[in-house]
């Protein structure tokens, strides 16, 4: 799997964990350069407290379209370790 923005490989894994219909990379398949930390968080009542990062591509940056979920709660364990992506991130093949 592959997620594409803006005309880039953001992140590109064999080994993703589909939950909810979004694939979670490990963070090994992360292409650094493009990922800066957000202050952001957002709360799921199984998967536990999400942490955000931006990204930015060719001087664009995308606000908070990647998290994880640093300390996953039990149900959550399996994405420990792992990014999603929204807000135009393309997943795909």
């Amino acid at each position: 799997m592959k997620a594409i923005w803006n005309g880039s490989i953001v992140a590109q894994s064999d080994d993703t964990v589909v939950v909810e219909g979004n694939h979670y990379f490990p963070e090994a398949s992360l292409h650094s350069q493009y990922f800066k930390t957000s202050e952001h968080t957002s709360r799921c009542p199984w998967k536990g407290t999400a942490s955000y990062y931006s990204l930015e591509v060719d001087g664009k940056r995308n606000e908070n379209a990647a998290w994880t979920y640093k300390e996953p709660l039990p149900a959550a364990e399996e994405i420990r370790g792992r990014v999603a992506f929204w807000k135009g991130v393309e997943v795909r093949e």
